[in-house]
């Protein structure tokens, strides 16, 4: 149980970060470092919220408290917080299915509206990152499971400077191409094979592209990530997050 647990030094990082700490109107931090300590443990195992032990408290009560940070974007400020200043000599952008557990369905709107789809392997979900040239996370997005990798790419890369975009063959596009271009940018993705046009790529630049593939090896390191068992992507993100909040703390 300790390995997924914060040690005393990453807890140092985080606890100024955390809200509900002392001297926050109505509220006490006197429990943040379990509760943290309750979603990372479910974070790495993967197991259902009624099987948290019970040294973490209430089951219930983590779970709550876990969705109304999840959908106060809590999750996401941490990471951004933490995540750094990203090394953008270039960036990497790729995707990656993630399998949606039956336990995960069943939201109000439909499985659409929670970013999951149904794909070759059944009801998926599709994670694609944008990472720095050190293989570190900085940008993530959702999409249903069939939803092409490119429609993610816009919010990814919108105001983020870099020098060269390396992606794999799924982000061929001529608008993608045409805007690394405007931006002064080289973009680092082998052409399709049914091109007319012969578009060079460097592929001694591309043999980095390894990083964002070992992110992603990482992240599923994770089973509640690597498994999708949340029903609303508000909490399949919140996952992620802690799941890259524990790896930036490595």
């Amino acid at each position: 149980m300790d390995r997924h647990r914060l040690s005393d030094e990453q807890w140092e990082r985080v606890s100024s970060l955390l809200p509900g700490k002392v001297g926050d109107r109505g509220r006490s931090a006197a429990d943040n470092r379990r509760f943290l300590d309750a979603v990372l443990w479910l974070a790495g195992t993967g197991a259902p919220w009624r099987d948290l032990p019970a040294t973490f408290g209430n089951w219930n009560s983590n779970f709550r408290r876990f969705r109304r940070w999840a959908v106060n974007g809590v999750f996401d400020r941490l990471f951004e917080q933490l995540s750094g200043d990203p090394d953008f000599e270039y960036a990497m952008i790729d995707g990656t299915i993630v399998r949606v557990h039956q336990q995960g369905t069943g939201a109000k709107g439909g499985t659409y509206r929670q970013a999951i789809g149904r794909s070759r392997g059944g009801l998926t979900t599709k994670i694609v990152a944008l990472v720095d040239a050190l293989g570190n996370l900085v940008r993530f997005v959702l999409l249903p499971g069939q939803t092409h990798e490119l429609v993610g790419v816009k919010p990814l890369i919108q105001g983020v400077k870099f020098e060269m975009l390396l992606g794999d063959k799924a982000f061929d596009a001529d608008w993608l191409r045409s805007e690394i271009d405007d931006r002064g940018a080289i973009a680092v993705i082998p052409p399709k094979s049914n091109r007319k046009r012969k578009i060079e790529c460097d592929f001694h630049a591309y043999r980095w592209r390894h990083l964002v593939e070992n992110f992603f090896c990482n992240l599923k390191a994770f089973r509640r990530t690597a498994t999708r068992y949340e029903k609303t992507d508000q909490s399949y993100r919140a996952m992620i997050n802690l799941a890259a909040i524990k790896i930036a703390l490595r």
